[in-house]
């Protein structure tokens, strides 16, 4: 549980624990029991120039029954990224903030074996809405591409 503290626990990474990468950061939730970190574990994140680049490590979980990373998963990661974006590289208020639109095209599968990669730039952004596109990459290999909106909200 968070005590009122920021929500995420964003740290820089040793390259030890990216192997051997440097400018990694954690992405992931202090309060481990939310969807980002139960769902899809832990996630990594690095601003590369105007971009964003988030990373998570499949597990047999994240499968569907053609062994190849879930659809829904896929999903997820491109979600969560919109907001790291808005973070990494945006105006750095990633909440209180929702998603109004996701559109996805699914180009290839992912491969449970390797790092699945969501990597975003805003297009756009304004006091209250953020304008995102990006590719989810292993590697060379694209397995969606996808543009999303943000509403920023006001805090309670």
């Amino acid at each position: 549980m968070n005590d009122g503290g920021p929500p995420f626990d964003y740290r820089e990474l040793s390259p030890e624990e990216t192997g051997g990468e440097d400018g990694w950061y954690s992405w992931n939730l202090i309060d481990r029991t939310r969807y980002n970190t139960a769902v899809l574990g832990d996630m990594h994140v690095r601003r590369e120039g105007t971009q964003c680049r988030l990373r998570m490590f499949p597990e047999r979980k994240h499968t569907n029954l053609g062994d190849n990373i879930h659809g829904a998963v896929t999903l997820g990661l491109i979600d969560i990224a919109l907001f790291a974006t808005m973070h990494v590289v945006g105006s750095g208020n990633a909440g209180p903030s929702v998603t109004v639109e996701l559109s996805t095209q699914f180009v290839g599968a992912g491969d449970p074996e390797r790092p699945l990669d969501a990597v975003s730039e805003i297009v756009r952004e304004t006091g209250r809405m953020l304008f995102l596109r990006g590719q989810c990459m292993q590697g060379d290999d694209v397995v969606a591409s996808y543009s999303g909106i943000v509403r920023k909200m006001k805090p309670r």
